[in-house]
């Protein structure tokens, strides 16, 4: 990669960073644009506010941008992707018997909101993927006719599985079932395309890959699905004619600004902005090419080590998220050991998860790897 990133990042020397699918550091242009914001409200307060409008607009063209949706009307800002996720569960028309299917590995926002919906007569049919030959086939072979939506992670949070986005919204459009992605794992790793996977809803935070405060996402919702989610919350920012104060008539806005109910996140939507722009500005191809070099690399870290299993799937289509743990059963002090000394990572799916970004150099992850062996030698 030959973009010069010494300006855009400043992580502290001493800490190795490994959890961009937890919480990822913001870039350098993020701070600024925060810091010029703030100083904005502390000196002239809402001045400029119709000039915040503009930064808004431009963050939900760069999220159509990023994921090529058709249009930005089809773009929400949310707060999380919990929130999206339940726009879709409780704006659904269900009868009893309805039947969701998604995968056992499921973080529990892609899943509480679905197994809420019991008292409805909903069903939720979670298919085991880890020791499928095919995930995807797996998931597409438990389709049928009690199928209303089928709803996947992208990447799994706790194994890194990623499955074919393209064949599962193919196979259900073949068979009119509603499609919804989490993307929270791939939105800002990996190009993302929602019109290629057929997708209906996708959602996802901005505080991981996209590297953005926590707060606020996306909600991506098809414009032939808008009309089949029933409203649950309301407010003067979803209308259609959002700032005519004096009309008491409202109608529903007809894009996906409906489903932002209030005053958006400006803070939020500042930062978010400023760290979209960086991926942009460099290219989703090269960020996905980086990511997949730096998971490769630590996967063979782990191969090389004979005290280390790999738990996630080397043959994936490139890894951003990779899971291993101690032969020896130590895991739980490996993992106490390498936060003690500065490796920012995390205890997911009965391993140790890395996940480097783009930018992270390799001599970051030479030294998490040099600390596991200094462990070890003194066991």
């Amino acid at each position: 990669m030959t973009n010069d990133l010494s300006t855009e990042f400043n992580l502290d020397d001493n800490v190795i960073y490994l959890n961009h699918a937890a919480v990822a550091p913001w870039p350098v242009r993020t701070e600024k644009a925060v810091n010029a914001f703030c100083r904005e409200n502390v000196t002239i307060g809402s001045k400029k506010y119709a000039h915040w409008l503009t930064v808004e607009n431009r963050l939900k063209n760069q999220l159509a941008q990023l994921i090529n949706a058709p249009s930005v009307d089809e773009i929400a800002l949310v707060k999380n992707t919990s929130e999206a996720l339940s726009f879709v569960a409780y704006g659904l028309n269900w009868t009893t018997g309805d039947k969701v299917v998604t995968s056992d590995e499921e973080f529990p926002s892609n899943m509480i909101p679905w197994e809420s919906l019991a008292n409805q007569g909903v069903q939720v049919n979670k298919v085991h993927l880890k020791d499928a030959d095919d995930p995807t086939a797996a998931l597409i072979s438990q389709l049928d006719d009690q199928t209303k939506l089928l709803t996947i992670s992208s990447v799994q949070y706790a194994s890194g599985l990623r499955v074919d986005l393209e064949r599962l919204g193919h196979a259900c459009q073949d068979k009119g079932i509603l499609f919804c992605i989490d993307a929270i794992q791939s939105i800002g790793a990996f190009p993302v395309d929602v019109q290629k996977y057929n997708a209906d809803f996708m959602m996802a935070d901005g505080h991981k890959w996209m590297l953005g405060p926590e707060g606020l996402g996306v909600f991506y919702c098809r414009q032939s699905a808008i009309n089949k989610l029933k409203l649950t919350q309301y407010g003067w920012h979803m209308v259609e004619e959002m700032g005519n104060y004096d009309n008491p008539e409202w109608t529903t806005a007809s894009s996906a600004r409906r489903f932002e109910c209030g005053s958006p996140n400006m803070l939020s939507i500042h930062a978010l902005s400023a760290s979209i722009s960086l991926l942009l500005d460099i290219g989703m191809d090269t960020v996905s090419k980086e990511v997949i070099k730096r998971g490769h690399y630590v996967i063979e870290k782990v191969l090389q080590n004979p005290s280390l299993e790999l738990l996630t799937n080397p043959d994936n289509d490139g890894n951003n998220i990779i899971v291993f743990k101690s032969k020896n059963g130590l895991t739980d002090s490996l993992f106490d050991d390498l936060t003690t000394r500065q490796v920012v990572c995390a205890k997911r799916g009965g391993g140790i998860r890395f996940s480097p970004h783009f930018y992270t150099p390799f001599e970051v992850i030479d030294r998490a790897f040099a600390l596991i062996e200094q462990y070890q030698a003194a066991r």
